[in-house]
């Protein structure tokens, strides 16, 4: 017998391993399989590879087996290539040698952030004991003649005892505490292992005994049974070559519930210096709660086929949260934490990567006109919302747009505007509002229809955020025609002398609107109407002061629209020699409603409004 007593610091550790390192107590078995796998692993690679290991028989697998009742018990066996004793200290004891306290000094500032760390340790096997007051490690090590025991409690230490095992593996005995006796469960473990190891290369068996009842529904007995509970294949792991697209389409269903084909997939391996695998999807329809803050995300992470986590926003950008699939990574540690993953180099570059690989697919698709409309039509906000957020491929994004256009029915991208503009045309001109509809129809739009230049029409009330991130396309400037300056760069002479002649009426209107607007102006722009309203240049128009006002933005100013009016329209040329009096203002409140009207903004006093175009009414008729 060898007993090895815990070091101050090597208990420290494995309070630090039990109750701060794990969320989810069920992980242990991932642990356990994952080292039975690797254990698997190294046999395998021995029997293919040298001489003395190739006579031996070699039968990949991993058994469950577990007892109910007082003394619950779980144990996982392999027939890896095991441990001798050297290999129990070292593998096993490995958080005791010298480097444990230069690991805890490290972790001492933020035990979670650099609890990757963990990982040079070792110690992952530890976790067993959130669930077990003991455990024993039976192990007979490949080319050796005899077997040992391990024991510890997690607490004072370990013994080592020889044992008379003739197996060559590793058998790892779990009595289990009160809070691991659940998984002394058939069901219990069999979801666990399906969750978190399904795609564990060998396979996993679960024995136990199922009870036979005859005709009447008495209790005849019981009968040993055994399941494999795993598929023991990694899918993306497989040549894609060997996959076709109904396979494909197969994988996805089981991966994200969802009964349709998907629109697409990527699947790549990157190998050298990063290896990793993806498997990505991009469904057809959005997810359900694809705009809600707690959505969930649609990427499963594994390392070396052992699952970590589904529940983790940072494997990819937010605006990629329609993405379903698998990172499987063999550079990560298996512990790896939220915290870690959100600042672990090896994961920022396999994120990149990803990123890269979807653009490169949506890009793809693109090129395919109604197919990219129908995802578009689902995902082209979160499109959007990457061209806001990410700026590392904020250019490839942008490219992505898709617009309505008063050119040509269906979606339009900005290189198709600039491939059609005049080559005097200086800037791209879009309109943004929430009425499609109604956009078309506003006199903002007048001169340029009159000119033959093509506006975009931008109904998602998110495009008032999004746009002025785009300032330059292909070195033309994106210009809002809902400002007052998107007009001024296509001015004619002849458009001041216009300004000259309306400038007392101009002043005249002021007086009447007073704080109601910011400015009065001549228009350039209008052919059919009378007056319109539109931004400063730096200020928000109208819809974005309605997003504000809707997000809850309190304490703003407020800001006045500038009122334009058409020194060319009959109704402005009758006002001219007009002198105030009720009627005047009647007419220029009017005139100043209408465009709010049309601009989509909500009056102030609708009653008003209509009591003054009834009295209109009346003296025309």
């Amino acid at each position: 017998m060898s007993q090895q007593t815990f070091q101050t610091e090597v208990s420290q550790l494995l309070h630090l391993i039990i109750h701060s390192l794990y969320s989810q107590k069920e992980i242990f078995l991932r642990e356990l399989i994952s080292n039975s796998s690797d254990a698997l692993d190294k046999l395998k690679y021995l029997t293919l590879t040298q001489d003395e290991f190739k006579p031996l028989k070699f039968e990949p697998k991993i058994n469950l087996y577990f007892e109910e009742g007082d003394n619950p018990i779980l144990t996982i066996k392999d027939t890896g290539i095991g441990m001798g004793k050297k290999d129990l200290k070292d593998n096993l004891g490995t958080i005791a040698r010298s480097g444990t306290k230069n690991f805890l000094s490290k972790m001492s500032g933020d035990a979670k952030k650099d609890s990757n760390l963990i990982g040079q340790f070792g110690v992952g096997f530890y976790s067993c004991f959130m669930v077990a007051s003991k455990v024993e490690v039976i192990s007979k090590k490949a080319g050796q003649k005899q077997g040992h025991r391990w024991v510890s409690d997690g607490k004072s230490g370990y013994e080592i005892f020889t044992d008379k095992t003739e197996e060559v593996g590793t058998t790892i005995i779990l009595h289990l505490n009160d809070e691991g006796k659940e998984f002394a469960s058939r069901w219990k473990i069999q979801s666990t292992v399906k969750k978190y190891s399904d795609h564990i290369d060998f396979p996993i068996f679960l024995s136990y005994e199922e009870t036979e009842y005859d005709d009447e529904g008495k209790e005849k007995g019981k009968t040993s049974k055994t399941d494999q509970v795993n598929d023991a294949t990694a899918f993306w792991k497989r040549p894609k070559n060997e996959l076709k697209e109904k396979d494909y389409n197969e994988f996805y269903k089981t991966l994200s519930y969802d009964g349709d084909d998907p629109l697409d997939w990527i699947h790549s391996t990157a190998e050298g210096i990063l290896e990793f695998t993806i498997l990505f999807y991009i469904p057809k329809k959005a997810p359900s709660d694809i705009y809600r803050a707690d959505y969930q995300p649609g990427v499963k992470l594994y390392v070396n086929r052992v699952f970590i986590t589904d529940d983790d926003k940072e494997l990819l950008p937010t605006w990629l949260r329609f993405v379903r699939g698998v990172i499987d990574s063999s550079d990560l540690p298996l512990n790896v934490s939220r915290e870690i993953l959100q600042q672990n180099r090896i994961m920022a570059k396999i994120r990149s990567n990803s990123v890269k690989k979807v653009l490169d697919k949506i890009k793809s698709i693109s090129k395919n006109k109604e197919k990219y409309e129908g995802f578009y039509n689902e995902f082209g906000r979160l499109i959007k919302e990457g061209v806001y957020q990410d700026f590392e491929h904020k250019e490839a994004l942008t490219d992505l747009l898709r617009f309505k256009s008063t050119k040509e029915d269906g979606y339009v991208s900005l290189q198709d505007y600039v491939d059609r503009m005049d080559s005097d045309q200086k800037s791209i001109y879009y309109i943004t509002g929430t009425n499609e509809s109604a956009l078309r129809e506003s006199p903002l739009l007048e001169m340029y229809r009159d000119k033959g230049i093509e506006v975009l029409v931008l109904d998602d009330e998110i495009d008032e955020i999004i746009m002025p991130s785009i300032p330059t396309y292909k070195e033309k400037d994106l210009k809002s025609v809902n400002r007052s300056g998107a007009a001024d760069e296509l001015k004619k002479e002849s458009d001041k002398d216009k300004e000259k002649e309306v400038k007392p009426l101009i002043k005249k209107i002021k007086s009447v609107l007073g704080d109601n607007i910011k400015d009065v102006r001549a228009s350039n722009r209008l052919s059919n109407s009378p007056s319109c309203i539109v931004a400063d240049e730096n200020d928000p128009t109208a819809q974005m002061q309605e997003i504000l006002k809707a997000t809850g933005q309190t304490g703003m100013p407020e800001v006045k629209p500038i009122l334009e009016i058409n020194p060319d329209h009959e109704i402005v040329k009758k006002l001219i020699p007009m002198r105030k009096g009720k009627s005047f203002d009647d007419i220029v409140l009017l005139l100043y409603e209408q465009a709010l009207l049309q601009g989509g903004v909500k009056l102030d006093n609708p009653a008003g409004f209509v009591k003054r175009l009834n009295k209109l009414m009346e003296k025309a008729l």
